[in-house]
């Protein structure tokens, strides 16, 4: 039996990798919505768990952890060992990497595309800043692209917390008003996760809160 308390909106990305861990492990926990329209970032009580004021926020038992990756990883570890993260350390390079790519390579440029089409007021739009945005996001996707040419999944022969951290992306990108190239085994990948409940559950939720809104 399992004592976790998530704390952040269902509409944020990062909040969104953690639910879908939770939702694929089918670990039982409180939902607390914080952030966006539901404030209380800044309240003392939350800042005293996590200093950095942003969502998520996971505690389990008498353990506090912010930041998503080391969230999704946590949980990855604790609960789904074996499974969602692998035991072969040789095999847990490969997620590593791919996890630790996404955070610092892969959610910045395709967050800088939702960030100028989606969250800046139509009336705001720069063109050229989107093209290139868009541009560095499509190198990142053409090496997933290249990686599922290999692999079913971004750590080898099945789901890991790597799919996880990257494959948060899919619903935003997949629906975003852009151009995008067609890329079989990216297709074959998202078809793949949208079979998963916790992934629809966890990942496939409205943005519409977020349209034309820079801040709440």
């Amino acid at each position: 039996m399992t004592d976790i308390t998530l704390w952040g909106r269902l509409s944020s990305g990062n909040v969104q990798k953690v639910v879908w861990v939770l939702e694929e492990l089918e670990l039982p926990h409180e939902h607390i919505p914080l952030g966006g329209p539901f404030k209380g970032l800044d309240s003392s009580d939350y800042l005293a768990m996590n200093p950095n004021g942003l969502v998520p926020t996971l505690r389990d038992g008498d353990l506090v952890v912010w930041e998503s990756h080391a969230i999704v990883r946590y949980l990855s570890a604790a609960y789904g060992s074996g499974l969602l993260f692998p035991v072969d350390p040789k095999a847990r390079a490969i997620v590593d990497q791919w996890a630790d790519w996404a955070a610092t390579t892969f959610q910045p440029a395709w967050m800088s595309v939702f960030w100028l089409l989606v969250r800046t007021p139509a009336a705001q739009h720069d063109k050229a800043a989107i093209d290139k945005a868009v541009a560095a996001s499509l190198r990142c996707y053409a090496m997933i692209e290249d990686r599922l040419g290999e692999a079913p999944y971004l750590g080898g022969e099945r789901l890991t917390y790597a799919d996880i951290v990257a494959g948060a992306s899919m619903y935003r990108w997949m629906t975003m008003p852009i151009d995008r190239p067609f890329m079989p085994n990216l297709e074959a990948w998202y078809a793949s996760l949208n079979e998963r409940a916790a992934f629809r559950k966890g990942v496939c939720v409205s943005y519409e809160e977020l349209v034309g809104r820079l801040a709440f």
